[in-house]
């Protein structure tokens, strides 16, 4: 109760607030308990009552901080510069996660399909797929670079479809760890408090200490650093923010172009060993005390470099499924490159295509990208454009965007 009444002393000296229902939506309560919390701060000579503050205010009362009031909330400043939404303890947000588990989700294939929208993929890449994302364990997707591993990440997440609650803040022995992040979590529903209702209404069924979002997505790539994996201190405000997997709680991980962080990709799965097996994660409060928090995650892994080339066989037994996206066949790089076609208004021409399947692609001996229609459609888009003619398809402008998909090997002199 002292650490609700110092976040209300702090949140009024703060945002300069003087009444319960605009304190109850800063502090993310229920109006009645925030009546309570002013009462106990009256009773303690925290609070004082100041009466109707203006002809608009109606019968609210205002109320404001005691000179032994700002003094409290001075002192609570000085300990952490945490105010607004009262944090969720770790023991309830831990519950509220076995509610909402990712592992719980069921996908068909008809879902996942719907999930990765205009991506024309094999079909027993989608029968791999499914059991994996259905598991909620780690995923190992695996690679010639060019061939869509971020964009069936994206598509996973979009086919979870379902919402979940994320804390604004939770609570850890004493300390605050901020964990809803904007930019990570996208949020689907606002609640507010009805002032005039002494229990929550129908249109405001969840408690407004959370955040009613779509499952996040976390992505992360090159800059993926161990120390980003770490509980983030503010040694200025005394607070901590969450690291990136635990805003990624209920949703997706996903490490893009694994392989290319400055920290080798052994070293990086070694600090998931735990998480991954045991469904927990510990993280360090600056005293150097440890502490437990759920670990419910689909983390994906994404790289262009075999397996073998980067994992011992101890890492690789500890991610559950290893998935190869290859480049597609021949037949489905048509088909991929007459829907881009289409898309972008560029007219087909068989002569083109003829052009580019049997004089182009012979010099890479028939390697097939999912990159590859996309990018020379917009090369020959972009000819056209700057010579303002109509948009065509000849070998001749098929010639010009081949030569600025490949740099031809040559030594340059210095």
């Amino acid at each position: 109760m002292v650490m609700m009444r110092d976040l209300l002393l702090k949140t009024m000296f703060r945002m300069n607030l003087d009444q319960v229902t605009a304190l109850s939506r800063a502090v993310c309560i229920p109006v009645p308990l925030m009546q309570e919390l002013v009462d106990l701060a009256r009773t303690q000579k925290l609070l004082e009552a100041t009466g109707t503050m203006h002809a608009t205010a109606g019968s609210e009362m205002g109320y404001q901080l005691t000179d032994a009031g700002k003094a409290r909330a001075l002192d609570a400043l000085s300990q952490s510069e945490y105010y607004g939404a009262m944090p969720v303890p770790l023991a309830s947000y831990s519950e509220q996660i076995k509610r909402q588990s990712v592992r719980d989700i069921r996908l068909n294939r008809t879902q996942l399909m719907s999930g990765m929208g205009h991506l024309i993929l094999p079909p027993d890449l989608i029968d791999n797929l499914g059991p994996a994302v259905t598991s909620g364990r780690s995923i190992l997707m695996y690679g010639p670079p060019g061939n869509g591993k971020s964009s069936i990440s994206h598509g996973i997440r979009a086919a979870l479809g379902d919402k979940v609650y994320v804390p604004r803040a939770i609570e850890y022995s004493g300390q605050v760890i901020s964990v809803y992040d904007p930019i990570v979590h996208s949020s689907a529903e606002d609640s507010v408090d009805d002032p005039n209702s002494l229990r929550r209404t129908s249109s405001n069924k969840f408690d407004n200490r959370y955040v009613y979002c779509e499952r996040p997505s976390v992505i992360t790539g090159g800059e993926l650093s161990l120390d980003m994996l770490d509980l983030n201190y503010n040694p200025t405000a005394r607070t901590y923010q969450a690291p990136l997997q635990l805003k990624a709680t209920g949703g997706i991980f996903i490490v893009d172009d694994l392989g290319r962080q400055a920290e080798p990709p052994q070293k990086l799965v070694n600090r998931w060993i735990v998480p991954l097996e045991e469904s927990r994660d510990i993280l360090s409060l600056q005293s150097g005390e440890k502490f437990t928090v759920p670990f419910d995650t689909l983390v994906i892994f994404s790289t262009n470099f075999h397996p073998n080339e980067i994992f011992d066989g101890a890492a690789l037994r500890r991610i559950f499924f290893k998935i190869k996206i290859d480049g597609p066949s021949q037949e489905l790089f048509l088909k991929i490159f007459a829907m881009v076609a289409r898309k972008k208004k560029m007219p087909l021409d068989e002569a083109a295509l003829m052009h580019l399947l049997k004089v182009k692609f012979p010099t890479i001996n028939n390697v097939y990208a999912n990159y590859m229609p996309t990018f020379l459609i917009d090369q020959m888009i972009s000819v056209c454009e700057f010579e303002n003619i109509p948009y065509q398809m000849t070998p001749e402008l098929i010639d010009r965007a081949w030569g600025n998909m490949f740099v031809r090997q040559e030594h340059i002199a210095h």
